[in-house]
């Protein structure tokens, strides 16, 4: 059974069925073509930048390889297969953390977008997302 992707703005909010993961990541970076081709098979996620190459890593993976631990971060899935074309859901899911002095860095995967929150604030933004998507969540 395939899913279509859903792309009106309210129906991305009130399914987003947002979950908390418990693991902690941080965001690291590694100069462009130092990083272990092993490390990067690793990282959660990956994206070049023109300063080098920034990877996702579990805590245990950035702590074994040197990184900075010092913000860790955790993921809130936002379960909606929501449509790379759709208009709305990242914003609004950033307007309302922000409303509540919660930061988030969003990275968008193929059929889900994740928001990263500070570890200290990742119940309370869970709280605040579950609340934005309505009793559908």
């Amino acid at each position: 059974m395939s899913r279509e992707p859903v792309k009106d703005t309210q129906a991305m909010i009130r399914g987003m069925s947002p979950v908390l993961d418990p693991v902690p990541y941080h965001f690291c970076t590694s100069p462009a073509g130092a990083t272990d081709p092993g490390l990067l098979a690793q990282a959660l996620a990956s994206f070049v930048e023109e300063e080098g190459l920034s990877l996702i890593l579990t805590d245990a993976l950035a702590r074994a390889h040197g990184f900075a631990t010092d913000m860790p971060m955790q993921r809130i899935t936002l379960n909606v297969y929501s449509a790379l074309d759709g208009v709305g859901l990242t914003a609004a899911v950033a307007v309302a953390l922000a409303e509540h002095d919660i930061p988030c860095n969003m990275v968008a995967g193929y059929h889900h977008d994740h928001a990263f929150v500070p570890a200290a604030q990742a119940d309370q933004a869970l709280e605040v997302l579950l609340r934005l998507a309505g009793p559908a969540a």
